[in-house]
């Protein structure tokens, strides 16, 4: 997911006793926290299933399981994270200083790690304090303290810190760490100095901290979380009187909401799904089926994306569901990571509008508008888009005259049918349990996981087949790391969101666009483009809460259909989720695809176009959105 940490000359000699204990104690806390990582996976996993049991089944509900899942979940982020930082597996844009001599990319390497401190130190006191403060509430059904849940963020905070100190000299030259603080200092100094000048600026002071800074970060290769972070603390810090502890808070409310409580346990899913078989199993028979066209496997991608989208409530977890299930045999079949993670990205804008999605019913909540409408009008736009991306597909399978396998004899296919039903069968069981109520989208998952753990135990008992129990741990494992760096990406996209609202930036655009010219037509393509960029810096829901509300009405005077006008607000949104180099989702995909962000950042362009040409029919065919209402 990015590059190594270059070593400088004197690590690469015999270490020193310092270098050594430094190396032990970043071992054993290495050891400590990826232990109870992984347990927390597990942990999780039976709660929240344990939960469903005691619903569905006992018919008497354990009260306590969904909030004792809550508070074990931010800790599951929280270290989750710090694995992600041990492993140096935080993503990162490394396009640009990958290119550079090997000098110059440990500078930047040494720049990354001093503006990660810089923010994890700036924040550290701020998130002990809120946790403090979270002494005071009391839980309603476990009826303790909240601050067993927020320590969470101080401790892995600390962690992060500690981690990173004990690197410096060893991992990293002194003279490059010490140029890096020379050139952070240096920008805090004349920020601060600018301080009148700044507060005079308006607005425009934005551009400064969250073009400039924000998107300096991340164009010089620091880590996507501190790139978002230190753009949002310099701005709070340097042009208002807001506590620092916002930003804490603002991380917590992204990283705690319950549907994301789905990505760690899809990540789970996809990986067990892998290491029983069933994975193998489901692609050899769909490779059987469409294996003989080019890009036959991508094609099973875009539909996979459909079927499962919306299952769990976040884009986030559906990548997680379906990529590690066909990326690996797409790249035996000879698919770079790039394009698999640029079109998982794609896919996943094209399936925003898919029932039940959250997106659909936040919308709904803030407008009024009715969500059963929502949902019967998200189908066929999601329909449309899928079809544009098949057409790229198509299109560069031609021209890279990508391979194809022999056509499978109808014996064979048969076959492979019968290996292949149980995982076949996953995805409808896991939407028919929401559909019926059995499990929330949180939920649904363990029902998963326990579904292919019973499948791979059957298999084993009854036909023979092999199960690698010994990767479960790693598994586990890497499902904490994995999470925990996509988790702490939307925290602190949360808090840049807070941090732009807060400044009145959304008023004064929705006063723009409802007096853009050109009527209903003129607000609809306007709509489009607020959206998209909105879309990569606030991420669908924050966006929805905060313009929902002003431009919905705008759009009622004007005589557009508000599902309409919502299934195109959601899918520009969408594209903007997954456009680089600011789109979480973006991110969220090369994580899940473990693939380095610039690789994906080329291949991505056309699937974009295609989507939003596609977006441009259905804004100009309100049929598409409402012909079947």
């Amino acid at each position: 997911m990015q590059t190594e940490t270059l070593l400088p000359p004197a690590a690469q000699d015999a270490p020193s006793a310092l270098a050594r204990m430094c190396a032990g104690i970043e071992f054993a806390i290495g050891r400590i926290v990826e232990t109870l990582a992984g347990l927390l996976v597990l942990v999780e996993t039976l709660v929240l299933f344990v939960g469903v049991f005691s619903r569905y089944v006992l018919r008497n509900p354990f009260v306590w399981s969904d909030e004792l899942a809550s508070i074990l979940f931010l800790w599951l982020a929280m270290l989750g994270a710090v694995v992600a930082y041990r492993r140096s597996e935080h993503m990162r844009m490394s396009a640009l200083f990958a290119r550079m001599g090997a000098r110059g990319r440990m500078f930047f390497e040494a720049l990354a790690l001093v503006v990660g401190l810089v923010f994890v130190a700036g924040v550290l006191q701020p998130a002990l304090d809120y946790a403090l403060e979270e002494m005071a509430i009391t839980t309603p059904a476990l009826e303790i303290s909240n601050a067993w849940r927020a320590a969470a963020l101080p401790i892995g905070l600390t962690l992060i810190l500690v981690i990173g100190l004990l690197r410096i000299g060893r991992l990293y030259r002194l003279v490059d760490v010490a140029m890096a603080c020379a050139l952070v200092a240096l920008i805090g100094a004349a920020l601060w100095l600018a301080h009148p000048a700044l507060i005079a600026m308006g607005n425009y002071k934005l551009v400064l901290f969250f073009v400039v800074i924000a998107g300096g970060a991340v164009l010089a290769g620091i880590p996507i979380v501190f790139a978002f972070g230190i753009g949002t603390f310099a701005f709070i810090a340097f042009t208002t009187h807001t506590p620092w502890s916002v930003i804490v808070s603002r991380m917590d409310e992204g990283m705690s909401h319950i549907i994301l409580l789905s990505v760690p346990l899809f990540v789970f899913l996809g990986l067990l799904i892998e290491v029983t078989g069933m994975a193998r199993a489901m692609v050899a028979f769909l490779a059987s089926l469409i294996g003989h066209l080019r890009g036959g496997l991508s094609y099973v991608l875009l539909g996979a994306m459909y079927l499962v989208s919306g299952i769990s409530g976040s884009k986030a977890a559906d990548m997680a569901a379906v990529a590690p299930i066909l990326f690996p045999e797409m790249k035996e079949r000879g698919e770079r990571g790039g394009n698999l993670v640029a079109l998982l990205s794609a896919s996943g804008a094209m399936s925003e509008t898919i029932p039940p999605s959250l997106v659909l019913i936040t919308i709904g909540s803030v407008t009024g508008v009715s969500i059963s409408a929502l949902f019967t009008g998200g189908l066929l736009p999601g329909l449309v888009l899928a079809v544009a991306l098949a057409a790229v597909v198509a299109r560069q399978a031609r021209r890279e005259n990508r391979p194809t396998a022999p056509r499978a004899p109808g014996r064979e296919i048969l076959r492979l049918s019968y290996a292949a039903i149980p995982g076949i069968a996953l995805p409808f069981l896991i939407r028919a349990a929401v559909v019926e109520g059995v499990a929330t989208a949180t939920e649904v998952s363990t029902i998963g996981i326990v579904y292919a753990a019973v499948v791979a135990l059957i298999g084993a008992a009854f036909f023979k087949q092999k199960i690698e129990w010994r990767r479960l741990w790693p598994m586990l494992v890497d499902t904490a790391n994995l999470s925990g760096a996509i988790l702490i990406i939307i925290g602190a996209a949360t808090a840049m969101a807070w941090a732009l609202t807060q400044s009145g930036f959304s008023r004064d655009l929705a006063a723009t666009m409802a007096h853009v010219p050109g009527g209903a037509a003129g607000f609809m393509a306007i709509s489009i483009v607020a959206f998209v960029v909105l879309g990569s810096i606030l991420e669908g829901i924050p966006a929805i809460v905060l313009f929902g509300p002003l431009l919905f009405p705008i759009a009622r005077t004007l005589h557009i259909h508000e599902v309409h006008y919502a299934m195109v607000v959601i899918l520009a949104m969408g594209i903007g989720l997954f456009a680089p180099p600011f789109g979480v989702g973006y991110y969220a995909a090369c994580a899940i695809g473990r693939v380095d962000p610039a690789e994906g950042v080329k291949p991505i362009w056309p699937y974009l176009l295609a989507l939003l040409i596609g977006l441009v029919v259905i804004a100009a065919v309100p049929w598409i959105s409402i012909g079947f209402l």
